[in-house]
């Protein structure tokens, strides 16, 4: 097992869960309410969590998370959250369960609406100390379980990110043995968003060598096993490489994002249909490697000799081509998306705080012709 100690403190390893009691004990969380959806509590998966608790810690469950979390949920849990007394937050689940939780730990401590917090208003100065949280991904791509944003839908229709410091949990329990029982196509999909979290920070014009150097070696480990971990989904050391790389991902989250979020958040707004947010990110990538090319040459180049490729590959070509081996889809009708949604998300990606930190400036236009090339 591994300690680490970067931006919050990280359990990481086989058995990471013995230490939750711990943790718990710790950030004064005596009464938590958990944080999770309805699948991970018929898979058996909180009654171990209640198990490393050892009953010293008395428990609240909210399996209500949505597959991608509003503010409607997050009021909902809290009021149950001060019905019951609970003093702290355990997040259990993929990104939507621990974005919730961020959500709750906000509403639990500061008056609402949630609008009034989000980036693209200034509301991250807003955000002072929230309830403790603890976060334990049981997939392996969000990097929520280190991030210090939270994207939710609010009752008005958009999805924003509410972005503070303090929102990064007060530790992370990653477990990859919670990983195991992932499907193929959840492990394909969260896996790419991973891959697109260590691309974009990368790319991001922001000076933050450290984070940089994490991203690299982030986005090498899952290239390496993300086909590994889909084919064989027992073999635990693929399942522990993409773990590190989606924490890796979410280490690195400081330099900002890019375009693919940009355009992935409105979309994974959408009230007429529900569409996972990974597999948005998988589509995305090749265009946005296409057009961001100019601007990143040098960069480019390190990232396809990290990946041992010929001086001249097409980084597009090559995650085009790992999105279709892996059964990703590849346009955006094929999940569902509408001819008619395309224009107002391009000009929801312009707005979106993801946007600023592309390295390529981008205008609606310009959203409109990625969204026209993988539709």
């Amino acid at each position: 097992m591994i300690t680490i100690n970067y931006l919050t403190q990280i359990e990481f390893g086989f058995g990471a869960v013995s230490q939750l009691q711990k943790l718990a004990l710790n950030n004064s969380i005596n009464r938590p309410l958990i944080i999770t959806d309805k699948g991970l509590v018929s898979l058996g998966v909180i009654e171990n969590i209640k198990h490393a608790l050892n009953d010293l810690v008395k428990v609240v469950i909210f399996d209500l998370t949505p597959s991608n979390p509003t503010e409607s949920a997050a009021l909902l849990a809290l009021e149950l959250y001060r019905d019951e007394g609970c003093d702290g937050l355990i997040a259990i689940g993929g990104g939507s369960s621990i974005d919730l939780a961020k959500a709750i730990s906000i509403l639990a401590t500061h008056k609402g609406p949630l609008a009034q917090y989000a980036a693209i208003d200034g509301g991250g100065e807003k955000i002072g100390p929230v309830s403790p949280l603890i976060a334990i991904p049981t997939t392996s791509g969000t990097g929520s379980e280190v991030g210090r944003a939270t994207l939710i839908t609010l009752n008005d229709g958009r999805k924003l990110g509410l972005i503070s410091q303090n929102l990064i949990p007060k530790a992370a329990i990653c477990d990859p043995e919670l990983t195991l029982s992932l499907p193929p196509y959840l492990t394909a999909a969260t896996g790419l968003d991973a891959i697109s979290h260590c691309i974009e920070t990368y790319l991001s014009p922001r000076v933050n060598p450290v984070a940089d150097a994490i991203a690299l070696d982030g986005l090498v480990r899952a290239v390496g096993y993300i086909e590994k971990s889909v084919l064989n989904g027992n073999d635990r050391q693929s399942r522990w490489e993409m773990m590190m790389a989606s924490l890796q991902g979410g280490l690195t989250f400081q330099k900002g994002l890019g375009a693919i979020h940009a355009l992935s958040h409105p979309l994974g707004g959408l009230k007429n249909i529900n569409l996972h947010h990974g597999t948005l990110n998988a589509i995305f990538l090749p265009a946005v490697l296409d057009f961001n090319k100019d601007c990143c040459k040098e960069k480019y180049r390190i990232i396809r000799e990290r990946l041992n490729l010929d001086n001249d590959a097409s980084l597009s070509n090559f995650f085009l081509n790992l999105n279709i081996r892996l059964g990703l889809p590849i346009k955006l009708r094929d999940i569902g998306v509408q001819d008619k949604d395309l224009e107002d998300i391009s000009k929801a990606a312009i707005l979106d705080h993801s946007n600023p930190t592309n390295p390529r400036k981008c205008t609606i236009e310009d959203y409109l012709g990625i969204l026209k090339t993988v539709y």
